[in-house]
C-alpha cells in the first residue's frame, strides 16, 4: 500500500494505492475514500486530457474506463504512484508527504 497526500489550493487531497486499486479522498472528510468512479470529473479536465471525447456523450465513462485501462498496465503500486504523482502535478497538485505499508510519512 503506497498512500500519497496531495495540496491542492487549501485542500489536502489523499490517494491510497492497493495494489491495482486506486481511491482517492480529501482530508477534511476523514478516512472516506471512493474509486475514481465516485469522484466529480471536470468536463474540461477531461477534455484537454483526451480531446476526442469533446462531443461524446459517454465522455465520463469513457474517461474513467481509459483511466482504468492505464492503471492496469502498470505492473506494480510504484508505477502508479509515479504516474499519478506525474500526472497530478500538470494540474496543480503539489505532492506533500508519501507513505508505504504504513510506515512514516516521506
Amino acid at each position: 500500500m503506497i498512500q500519497l497526500i496531495f495540496e491542492y489550493g487549501v485542500e489536502k487531497v489523499i490517494i491510497i494505492v492497493t495494489g491495482k486499486d486506486v481511491r482517492f479522498g480529501n482530508i477534511k472528510y476523514g478516512n472516506i475514500t471512493t474509486t475514481i468512479d465516485g469522484l466529480r470529473l471536470d468536463y474540461n479536465g477531461v477534455i484537454r486530457e483526451f480531446p476526442d471525447l469533446e462531443l461524446n456523450k459517454n465522455w465520463r465513462q469513457d474517461a474513467i474506463a481509459r483511466f482504468k485501462k492505464k492503471i492496469q498496465g502498470f505492473e506494480n503500486e510504484q508505477q502508479i504512484a509515479d504516474y499519478l504523482i506525474e500526472d497530478l502535478k500538470k494540474f496543480g497538485y503539489k505532492l506533500k508527504g508519501t507513505q508505504k505499508k504504513g510506515f512514516r510519512t516521506k
